[in-house]
């Protein structure tokens, strides 16, 4: 792990986010972490804001004057916070603009006004859009944007890596799959479980359930950035985390109902898309991160139980989402 006397998080308060502080901060580091809770949950934080070396600062991406302040002290940035709402993008389309790209510009800015020249940034498979290629590398043909997420997301690569050529900065930019585990509020398992817990005997199915998806154990994801983050050196460094393989939505399904002991009558809203922009088959190329030696130690299987296990163990996530 690169020696840095203090390392800045925004979103602290999220699923990864907040997975990544207790993960530096076991490190020995020093953490300051910013969020505005607005989907964070402060009780991830329970065992951070015990230690001496983490800080808190209660804070909006959008304000830039107090971003600037926020960042004073910070030596790299784990650009973390954004709006993750895929599915209702259309509804709000301004979100995805503000929360994701006008934010990544203002934390771009205030490292700028820092002299924070390294950040490390929470991207997404879905700047492939319907990628034309499968296992989808990172140099693989960029398509037309089919989600106002993943757009937003393409925008903020393309401000950090200007920012590098521009402005002398560094950057490690991730393009996820969907991050399965401890401390996960939302996506597929939270609906399904959700949805079971008001009537396990049925559950509706966006799309035909035979869309295939990958997704990454947040430990696994967690190892990554830090073996990245250590051992890529170049200006701008992109690499595609994910594990090497996927599942239908229909078999994410059966691990969860066997978890829960149910077995619901699925009823399906048809189309092979769950709703607009969603993109029935993500399965990314991972030789890229291979090769500095991260391998995933979860399956998509065990990653979806331990997901379920979580989320029974503390179901007062519902209520707080």
């Amino acid at each position: 792990m690169n020696s840095f006397r203090s390392y800045l998080v925004t979103g602290c308060a999220g699923f990864i986010g907040s997975t990544l502080v207790d993960r530096l901060l076991l490190g020995g580091h020093e953490v300051i972490g910013i969020d505005n809770f607005s989907t964070g949950q402060r009780r991830f934080l329970e065992w951070a804001l015990k230690s001496p070396n983490f800080k808190l600062i209660e804070t909006d991406l959008l304000d830039l004057d107090s971003l600037k302040m926020a960042f004073a002290g910070g030596e790299m940035v784990f650009h973390l916070a954004a709006n993750a709402d895929v599915r209702f993008g259309t509804d709000h389309p301004r979100r995805d603009l503000e929360q994701n790209t006008i934010a990544t510009y203002n934390v771009l800015e205030a490292m700028r006004a820092n002299g924070i020249k390294k950040i490390a940034f929470s991207s997404t498979g879905s700047v492939y859009g319907e990628a034309v290629v499968i296992p989808t590398p990172e140099d693989g043909p960029f398509p037309i944007q089919t989600s106002l997420y993943g757009a937003s997301k393409a925008a903020c690569e393309g401000l950090i890596s200007a920012y590098c050529e521009g402005f002398g900065f560094q950057s490690w930019i991730f393009r996820f799959v969907s991050i399965l585990g401890e401390r996960y509020t939302h996506g597929h398992i939270f609906d399904f479980y959700q949805k079971l817990m008001k009537d396990p005997t049925q559950l509706e199915v966006l799309g035909n359930g035979k869309q295939r998806k990958s997704y990454l154990y947040v430990q696994d994801c967690i190892d990554a950035i830090l073996v990245a983050t250590q051992k890529a050196q170049d200006k701008v460094n992109i690499f595609n985390l994910g594990v090497d393989g996927y599942c239908e939505v229909n078999n994410s399904i059966g691990w969860i109902s066997k978890e829960l002991g149910v077995a619901p009558e699925l009823k399906y809203t048809g189309g092979e898309r769950g709703w607009i922009g969603d993109n029935p088959f993500i399965f990314l190329d991972t030789q890229k991160i291979n090769s500095l030696g991260w391998k995933p130690k979860v399956s998509i299987e065990e990653g979806v139980i331990k997901t379920v296990e979580y989320l029974r163990a503390n179901e007062w996530v519902f209520e707080a989402r």
